[in-house]
């Protein structure tokens, strides 16, 4: 297929390329390279044949019905979004206009080109989040048909655009599918956020920030289990459809960065690593002595997980990495490629905290 891809230099976006040129498609990837927009992440495919990049923003609609046009895709895969919770609480303004606009912006695009095209079976997939849904109590998942209730700047516009998305389908007959995923992790994902946080400030030897007493739980989900979701849906997913897509791997907050400590002290242990001693004064026995509990941001979600029984029995996918497994690849991802998050500290950057509300 020919598959226009938004957000495509970003952490789930540079997965999911990777895997659609690696499965034969040609990719058109748009972005608009903000912060956490990294072209490097693409750099062993660059120069593929099958794939072209364009620096574009999704809420110039003049751009994107330019590019729908001249590429004329058979589907596309909406990611592009403003997804950092803390800095929808520093700044929910390009949140709105991202999330909600930009979103706007593509599906009448999309419209504008099948009314001009005729393109059997194309399919417009957008991608979301589970914090649409809000925050659970101790028991119970969240299901494709569970009430909105977001709670965050992000969720709030996340969920604004799946309403959009849902719209065009049923009021205009786009071909929508929607998928919400729990929490990503992985290569390439930006660092702030809280695994590569853990990780690199672990091996900095540097406090590790923990929200409240780490109570909160989610749902871990790998990236590239993602990215095979995301591809399963728009090739056999049913036209106006809801899929959710879960890790099935639920973890406290301080529960998931104990275990990430406990994969470092195996990988890089602290009697080989100068550096904690050096950014300590003191001896450390472990990485897990660096953890430190700090304020919680205002509107945290408890609990999300996703009950993903629906893509697995209608489509059948589900995860393929356990929590061992997942977690010990990404913490081996980091170690091995540090050129590539030390030139994202070297810039703007650096790991301060966000999203406080102060």
């Amino acid at each position: 297929m020919k598959i226009l891809v938004t957000g495509g230099a970003g952490f789930i976006g540079s997965n999911l390329v990777h895997l659609l040129i690696e499965r034969g498609h040609t990719v058109l990837n748009v972005d608009k390279l903000t912060y956490a927009g990294n072209l490097s992440s693409l750099s062993a495919i660059e120069d593929h044949a099958n794939y072209r990049f364009v620096q574009a923003d999704i809420c110039d609609a003049p751009a994107m019905r330019s590019l729908f046009a001249e590429f004329k895709p058979d589907g596309v895969m909406h990611l592009a979004a403003e997804s950092h919770v803390d800095r929808s609480i520093d700044g929910p303004g390009e949140f709105i206009q991202t999330n909600i606009t930009g979103t706007y912006v593509l599906l009448d695009a999309a419209r504008d080109y099948l009314a001009e095209n005729q393109v059997d079976g194309f399919r417009f997939l957008h991608v979301s989040t589970d914090e649409v849904y809000g925050s659970l109590g101790e028991t119970g998942k969240f299901t494709e048909t569970t009430p909105y209730d977001p709670h965050s700047p992000y969720s709030a516009s996340k969920a604004s655009s799946d309403h959009l998305a849902r719209a065009w389908c049923d009021t205009f007959g786009l071909p929508v599918l929607i998928t919400n995923c729990s929490n990503n992790y992985g290569p390439y994902q930006f660092p702030e956020k809280l695994i590569p946080v853990v990780i690199l400030k672990a091996l900095a030897g540097e406090p590790i920030p923990v929200y409240g007493a780490g109570e909160n739980i989610r749902d871990w989900l790998y990236v590239e289990d993602h990215a095979e979701a995301l591809l399963t849906v728009l090739e056999t997913g049913k036209v106006g459809e809801t899929y959710n897509v879960g890790g099935n791997n639920e973890m406290t907050n301080i529960d998931l960065i104990k275990l990430l400590c406990t994969i470092l002290d195996e990988l890089v242990p602290v009697s080989s690593n100068s550096q904690l001693e050096l950014s300590t004064n003191k001896a450390i026995k472990s990485y897990s002595d660096l953890i430190t509990y700090v304020t919680d941001r205002p509107g945290h979600d408890l609990r999300y997980a996703i009950d993903a029984s629906k893509i697995k029995n209608d489509l059948g996918w589900e995860p393929k990495q356990d929590p061992k497994s997942g977690f010990k690849k990404t913490v081996q991802w980091y170690l091995e490629n540090e050129s590539w998050w030390a030139a994202i500290l070297d810039g703007s950057y650096q790991m301060e905290r966000l999203g406080s509300a102060e």
